[in-house]
């Protein structure tokens, strides 16, 4: 028997206690990991040392990639001056959570097309 699992992130969506509870928290330790200060995405932090990785590294449009490269770069000179981006240049959460919905939605609505 196949059991259905849920992640720990919807059921924490699913319940609005959970969420007020959790989403002060997340927020706050986003803010003090410092990535968004430096114009970089979650994303951006994760390992690419790992096949997986580096295939969905290797399917990303061609502006994806470069604004990637682009914010690499950028967070890379705000670190050699030491000092972060100008607020407005920051990384929102919601650009963030907008971007991952719209990925979620790209893959839910996604069709195959089967050629012989």
């Amino acid at each position: 028997m196949a059991s259905k699992s849920i992640s720990f992130a919807k059921y924490i969506q699913s319940s609005p206690t959970l969420l007020k509870l959790f989403k002060p928290v997340a927020n706050a330790y986003a803010q003090t990991a410092g990535y968004r200060q430096f114009g970089l995405r979650y994303d951006d932090l994760l390992e690419e040392e790992n096949a997986q990785a580096q295939k969905a590294i290797s399917r990303l449009e061609s502006r994806e990639a470069y604004d990637r490269v682009y914010r690499f770069r950028r967070a890379m000179q705000c670190s050699i001056l030491q000092r972060p981006l100008a607020k407005e240049e920051w990384t929102t959460p919601e650009n963030e959570i907008q971007r991952a919905d719209d990925e979620r939605e790209a893959w839910d609505t996604a069709s195959v097309k089967k050629t012989h």
